[in-house]
């Protein structure tokens, strides 16, 4: 009996990498923005079905390799005075502080974004530095959007956490009760971190995004589709 077997196609211009194996549904999952689209399909699917497959999903493919691309230009900040930065979907402007004590970010209104910080300190340590500033508004904010969906969505979160993600806003571990959402959040409008939340929890009532899952979340969050559509253009 084969338990697997791996192949590459093209698709419509994309480069596709298949794993078949002894499952029961189709799996796509987009890495990067240039690299090759992966899709695990069950042993009985033939090629054309998995090509049709891969054909119906080019637009969302495009949509989460312009995530990728997007997520990366972060790179090019230099975390010096006058940047501009984005925090819950405003654009703030950066002012450098020299001080001899231990680093801190403070959020000023009308808004600046105050790094204070040894004038020694490295662009990559000015980086974690904001970027565990962000993690710590995000840690304040997730647990009062879950309590708030948790009753109306009659779902319990047994645990969530926050990283760095290349191509994703959240993803959920069914069987754990678990979800995960992505760092870059902190930078969005709440209202966007917010429908991230309960797409995630949503995935705890139907784990695959199939008409259950989407009437799901038409009927808690109808402006859910506004939102996502934001959540596909670049900040501004």
């Amino acid at each position: 009996m084969v338990k697997s077997f791996s192949y590459q196609i093209c698709v419509d211009n994309f480069e596709v990498v298949v794993n078949q194996k002894p499952i029961r549904h189709v799996y796509l999952r987009v890495d990067s923005q240039a690299g090759p689209v992966k899709v695990s399909a069950p042993i009985n699917f033939d090629k054309e079905l998995i090509r049709r497959f891969v054909v119906k999903k080019r637009l969302w493919i495009r949509e989460q390799q312009k995530k990728y691309s997007r997520q990366e230009k972060d790179l090019g900040y230099q975390y010096v005075s006058g940047e501009y930065h984005y925090v819950d979907g405003l654009s703030v402007q950066l002012i450098i502080i020299g001080i001899e004590g231990r680093p801190f970010i403070k959020l000023l209104d009308p808004p600046l974004l105050e790094m204070h910080v040894n004038l020694t300190m490295s662009q990559k340590q000015k980086r974690n530095l904001l970027g565990q500033w962000y993690r710590e508004r995000l840690t304040a904010q997730i647990p009062k959007l879950i309590s708030k969906w948790e009753p109306i969505m009659r779902v319990k979160v047994s645990e969530w956490r926050i990283r760095k993600m290349k191509t994703r806003w959240g993803s959920c571990n069914f069987q754990r009760k678990r979800i995960w959402l992505n760092l870059e959040l902190a930078r969005w409008p709440l209202a966007c971190l917010e429908y991230v939340v309960v797409h995630e929890m949503t995935h705890l009532i139907e784990p695959t995004h199939n008409q259950r899952f989407w009437g799901i979340l038409d009927k808690v969050m109808p402006e859910w589709k506004t939102i996502d559509k934001r959540l596909n253009q670049p900040l501004q």
